[in-house]
């Protein structure tokens, strides 16, 4: 007899189900797909044993990318642990996904299987599982579900978003894509406006400046001595310049009305721009292989490098490829097509773009491009993991190629890698530490710059209060004044009979004003008395 278990990851947490018990395994399949459908009949072919819901959102994000790596858990070892059978050997658990089944069997060494009758059986614990599981409901287990999806989506998201070789796939893909269009575009220029002006396809041969020789000219009949400069400058040439100006008055071209002439010069104006734009976006590629893939662009170039790494998906998953995997990388139809016809195998694949194989012998193209291999997976590694990237790698390694060849050619014998990785080794440390001594550079200026900004908001602040304490004082001083006025106006007279100014109130002060009067006047008749 078998029993079966059956582990169960939802997103509220992990399940255990045990199935009932029977000689073969491959007898429960009718069974399951029998009840499957129906909760009472599969009710009765599982039964849950132990249900471990996970404590917060964090805790289930943790748990869900440990599953999807293939890491067991602290939180599933303990599940595992306590409810599972302490026989092991007779113990069977099945799992969805094979990995975790194998991390499972290593740590804790329960046999696991993955797919048939378990794959069925999950079917209906996923289609049922909130009725199974006590206390769960339906509206809960999708809500759960939503929440740890976008986590899961977010997180994954996040891990990936300082990596900007992307944006280097994006931009090779649509560098490809213009190179074909701006091909296709010319040549329709040209069968277009060779039927007005045939002989000019014969002088000039490039696209970009054929597409701007038919926006200049026109009218072949228009084309005039006074036209010569502009065409001198368009094809660069004073020789060219003059037979298209020769051939224009000798063509054997149709007339071409005005308004085809139109659609002429808007198409040509179209495929101008398109060119102009991927001039930009050629540069803008090669900055964006520096700054993320300095060593592999220094080695092999920006474009191959960028075809690489677009080709193996990431400059990561380049950089775990062997060396043998990066020879043929681009190369796999002639791969597969030789090992199924027993012929022989490619000797490269994209890295045939370099020039490096195109500069040897024949008899040398196999070697070199292993050697080139083996060099373009060490750049693309060191610059997988470098912490500070440097192309001072990738100038050496390209030393070495070059040193290669020429002992191919020469017999001269090359350096030993060693000796080259001390002095790149030796190079790249105080690369890297004239780049730590400017970031931290930057760094002061910037806590300057903000302590300076601070400092000048603090003035400022300053400013506005001494401005609003000089308007408020300037606002109570001319209150004061009058009050002082008020007071100081009835005071002058008392004084002379010494009476203070607080002392004395208004009627008072009045009073004795009057009485000084009086007895003024008295004094002076009494004065004028005595003279008489």
């Amino acid at each position: 007899m078998v029993l079966l278990h059956v582990l169960f990851e939802h997103a509220a947490g992990y399940a255990l189900f045990a199935v009932r018990e029977v000689e073969e395994i491959s007898l429960l399949l009718p069974q399951v797909e029998e009840s499957v459908l129906t909760l009472g009949k599969f009710h009765n072919v599982v039964k849950l044993i132990a249900f471990a819901p996970f404590k917060s959102a964090q805790s289930a994000l943790e748990n869900i990318n440990a599953v999807s790596e293939g890491i067991l858990h602290e939180d599933l070892r303990l599940l595992l642990e306590t409810s599972m059978p302490a026989k092991k050997k007779k113990a069977l658990l099945g799992v969805a996904d094979a990995k975790i089944g194998a991390a499972i069997l290593e740590e804790l060494g329960y046999q696991c299987q993955t797919g048939g009758v378990v794959a069925e059986i999950l079917r209906g614990i996923r289609l049922h599982f909130h009725a199974l599981v006590k206390g769960l409901t339906a509206q809960s287990a999708s809500k759960a579900q939503l929440g740890l999806g976008h986590s899961y989506s977010r997180a994954k998201v996040k891990f990936n978003v300082n990596r900007v070789d992307n944006m280097i796939i994006q931009s090779i893909s649509l560098l490809d894509q213009l190179d074909k269009d701006i091909n296709t575009f010319s040549m329709r220029v040209r069968e277009w406006y060779g039927y007005h002006f045939p002989e000019l396809i014969k002088i000039v041969s490039e696209n970009y400046t054929y597409c701007r020789l038919a926006k200049f000219i026109g009218n072949r009949k228009e084309l005039s001595e006074e036209s010569l400069e502009g065409l001198e400058e368009i094809v660069m040439d004073s020789a060219k310049a003059q037979a298209i100006l020769e051939a224009s008055r000798s063509s054997m071209g149709m007339d071409i009305s005005p308004i085809d002439l139109i659609n002429i010069e808007s198409f040509s104006s179209r495929v101008i721009s398109l060119s102009e734009y991927r001039k930009g976006l050629q540069e803008y590629l090669r900055s964006k292989m520096s700054q993320v893939a300095p060593s592999l662009s220094a080695l092999i170039g920006e474009v191959v490098g960028a075809r690489l790494i677009s080709h193996a998906g990431s400059l990561t998953n380049l950089a775990k490829y062997p060396a043998s995997t990066v020879q043929i990388l681009g190369a796999e139809k002639a791969l597969f097509r030789a090992l199924k016809t027993r012929g022989n195998t490619p000797k490269y694949g994209l890295i045939f773009h370099s020039t490096f194989i195109g500069r040897a012998a024949a008899k040398n193209k196999g070697r070199i491009s292993r050697y080139l291999a083996n060099k373009c997976t060490i750049a693309s590694r060191i610059d997988c993991f470098s912490e500070v990237p440097t192309s001072v790698f990738g100038d050496k390694l390209r030393e070495q190629v070059e040193e290669r060849l020429a002992f191919y050619e020469t017999g001269e014998p090359p350096r030993k890698n060693l000796e080259v990785m001390k002095e790149a080794m030796v190079e790249a440390n105080e690369v890297v530490a004239e780049v730590k001594r400017k970031q931290e550079k930057k760094e002061k200026k910037k806590k300057k710059r903000e302590k300076r900004r601070l400092e000048a908001l603090a003035a400022a602040a300053e400013e506005m209060e001494n401005s609003v304490l000089e308007a408020e004082e300037n606002d109570i001083e001319p209150i004061k004044k009058k009050k002082k006025k008020k007071e100081q106006e009835p005071l002058s007279e008392p004084e002379e009979n010494g009476l203070e100014e607080d002392a004395l109130p208004k009627k008072k002060r009045k009073l004795t004003g009057e009485a000084a009067q009086l007895e003024k006047k008295k004094k002076k008749a009494a004065k004028d008395l005595e003279e008489d």
